[in-house]
């Protein structure tokens, strides 16, 4: 009797090996992702300008660095006895402008290195629903705070998506040919906007990257499905935060683990299972450290992390 239906999953035309260097950029999901690939010792970096939810707010972005489009005075507000930018998260803002300028052209100049340099780039869409400022018309990534009254709130359509995402994979494919590209969509629910609206919106992203995908099918470009795990294979309650609103640590696992199955190449597993088994032998917590038997347990697990190290220098084991 089979009691749970399954999303059906396609291999990634260009899995993921520990050779490679991961990007990956946009909502809170995509650092879900990126922790999982931290702890099994896969290179990456994620979202350098904080969490984004918008596929615009990635686009500009990443267009910004591709460009050479230094952030300006002029490019930020104080607000709340903080310095701002429209263009990115809260967790940039800074006490004074000048820190925050800094952080930002930094920023940009990494991100520009990143996808000159990446192997993969991870971009996890959450919503298209967007906000713009009433003043200027331009696109924010977070309001800030700033009251509401300020800005417009607009459901970006299928084709503005699209058009966004293709500007964008157009530009980095121009730097970086042979770059391999993941599209998800978070299976995070955006029940603020409210129920209908936030499914609306998924429609929406998932119309667009279908497109996207299809475009640039003689590309590298593969859609892996967080949303409809979520929705389909999770489809219970337990799998939620208290909020029920984010999937859990064990949603989160069981969605790596199909990640991993398609998105990761097969024959990085065993080695993922000596990093796997090293993580768990450092979290140990013995009674007596002073004893034989654990002396001689650090000592294996050293050589064991010695082993890897050897082979793979970039490996970080604390």
């Amino acid at each position: 009797m089979e009691l749970q239906t399954h999303v059906p999953l396609s291999k990634s035309p260009i899995p993921i090996s520990y050779d490679s260097e991961i990007l990956l950029l946009g909502s809170c999901f995509a650092n879900h992702i990126a922790s999982r690939l931290t702890y099994f010792q896969f290179r990456n970096r994620v979202n350098p300008f904080g969490t984004l939810f918008h596929p615009k707010a990635i686009t500009n972005l990443i267009i910004r660095s591709l460009e050479g489009g230094n952030f300006r005075k002029e490019d930020l507000i104080y607000h709340q006895e903080q310095w701002h930018c429209f263009e990115v998260h809260s967790e940039m803002s800074r006490a004074k402008a000048d820190d925050l300028l800094a952080g930002l052209n930094t920023g940009l100049h990494e991100l520009r290195e990143f996808l000159l340099n990446a192997s993969h780039l991870v971009i996890t869409l959450g919503t298209a629903w967007g906000y713009r400022r009433k003043d200027s018309g331009s696109w924010v990534a977070n309001c800030h705070k700033v009251p509401q009254s300020e800005f417009a709130k607009i459901l970006s359509t299928p084709a503005e998506i699209k058009y966004d995402l293709i500007k964008a994979l157009t530009a980095v494919f121009e730097i970086n040919p042979g770059i391999g590209i993941v599209f998800t969509v978070s299976p995070v629910r955006h029940l603020k906007d409210g129920f209908v609206e936030n499914q609306r919106s998924k429609a929406h992203l998932i119309v667009a990257v279908h497109e996207l995908v299809e475009k640039f099918s003689k590309k590298k470009v593969h859609y892996f499905p967080s949303y409809e795990l979520m929705m389909d294979e999770l489809r219970d309650y337990r799998f939620y935060e208290a909020d029920m609103v984010h999937p859990n640590t064990l949603a989160v696992d069981y969605i790596w683990e199909k990640f991993n199955s398609v998105c990761v190449d097969q024959k990085e597993h065993a080695v993922m299972r000596s990093v796997e088994e090293i993580q768990k032998g450092l979290a140990h917590k013995p009674f007596n450290p002073q004893t034989e038997a654990h002396k001689a347990f650090e000592l294996a697990l050293g050589e064991k992390i010695d082993d890897l190290k050897k082979r793979y220098p970039f490996m970080k084991f604390e």
